[in-house]
């Protein structure tokens, strides 16, 4: 009985390492954060996985000291956790074939109501305030809670919303630090939470982490090579990238793109009268306005110099004409330190639009066309607009 009883342990031993294996092959495979967080819940949340019904994640904004939900993986009701189930094991789905099927799920995990509760999530650090997540991290162990453990907090947002009966949280770490908690719970098929899901989940959880850190450390280095690093925007290089990337979107879509180019009048006079240390100033001054001015989905670059350009996707020209002239007014209403030596007595820019596919069909050519467009307002008088 013992000798089965050992060769049963070894066999579990054995599934739950080639898991644990597979799994953390797969975190490997990409560093966008999105993508990790993607493989990391669906291995928590598979049938081939860990098993759980749902799990959702969390990580630690040290800028704002807040604990910040950032995705959420399970079915929305019982009936359509069964529908998935069924589906899954009757055409013997596996966990690459999960993984791998990020692009199809992440447009699903978009009108995912538990997704969007958890990305809505902003908590405390604070165990008083961020209720048992906090509690989790600052206890650095596993917590699991039952409909009958003395434990279970009384006033907390998260579990009132949730109501699960029994739920496991679980600290992400990378190294000495704590970057997160993962939540993991079973409201549908109410499969009791056993000691090998706590270990299980415990040690995938610490692979997790590093994961985690790891797809940060690339954000953060590739933000670095792409940032300019006077103003803070985009620069030129990941600009033309950018382009491109979304002109190849829109022609297969068929969806408008419009693209403004900006540049500061006679800022030669500026720079040249008071130093490129001023010049400076101003050009950060511009790229502010310009960023606070424009919409939340446009992105910024500084194309070079003095010229800035808009990428503005799904916009159509007349949009993004209504959009340039709000970044004129913005550059033109400002009040730049000695402004009075320009020959206007203010600091303003020329704008130049172009669109995708009115004016253009092709990254060279959308570009041509705004260029023009803006020698054209440059020529014509200066602070306007062209396209």
């Amino acid at each position: 009985m013992d000798m089965e009883n050992t060769k049963d342990e070894l066999q579990k031993a054995r599934t739950e390492l080639s898991l644990l294996y597979e799994i953390s092959n797969a975190m490997h495979t990409t560093l966008k954060l999105d993508e990790i967080l993607y493989i990391i819940l669906t291995a928590v949340t598979a049938h081939v996985g860990l098993g759980f019904n749902r799990a959702m994640l969390f990580l630690v904004n040290d800028n704002e000291g807040i604990l910040e939900g950032k995705m959420g993986i399970g079915p929305d009701s019982g009936e359509e956790a069964n529908r998935i189930w069924t589906h899954l094991e009757r055409e013997k789905v596996g966990l690459d074939d999960l993984i791998n099927n990020y692009k199809t799920t992440s447009n699903q995990l978009a009108n995912s109501q538990l997704n969007s509760f958890v990305k809505g999530i902003r908590l405390s650090l604070r165990e008083e305030k961020g209720g048992v997540l906090a509690m989790t991290l600052l206890d650095g162990m596993p917590l699991h809670f039952t409909s009958e453990t003395a434990q279970t907090p009384k006033q907390d947002a998260l579990i009132g919303i949730l109501k699960p009966e029994e739920f496991l949280t679980v600290p992400l770490k990378a190294k000495d630090k704590i970057i997160g908690v993962l939540f993991a719970d079973n409201p549908y098929t109410h499969r009791p939470i056993t000691s090998d899901d706590i270990r299980v989940l415990t040690m995938f959880a610490n692979q997790a982490g590093l994961a985690i850190e790891n797809s940060r450390l690339y954000e953060q280095t590739l933000i670095r090579s792409r940032a300019d690093s006077l103003t803070g925007l985009w620069n030129h290089g990941y600009f033309q990238y950018r382009l491109q990337e979304e002109i190849s979107l829109s022609q297969k879509t068929s969806q408008p793109l419009s693209v403004i180019m900006a540049d500061i009048d006679n800022f030669k006079i500026y720079n040249d009268t008071f130093g490129h240390q001023r010049g400076d100033q101003a050009l950060v001054q511009v790229a502010q306005l310009l960023k606070s001015s424009a919409r939340k989905q446009d992105s910024l670059y500084r194309y070079g110099g003095e010229e800035f350009a808009v990428l503005l996707v799904e916009t159509d020209k007349k949009e993004a004409y209504r959009i340039a002239e709000e970044l004129r007014q913005a550059v033109e209403r400002y009040d730049f330190p000695q402004k009075e030596i320009l020959p206007d007595k203010k600091l303003t820019i020329s704008l130049g639009v172009a669109a995708f596919p009115d004016n253009a069909n092709s990254k060279d050519t959308i570009l041509n066309y705004a260029d023009k467009s803006l020698y054209e307002a440059k020529h014509q008088g200066k602070n306007r607009i062209r396209g």
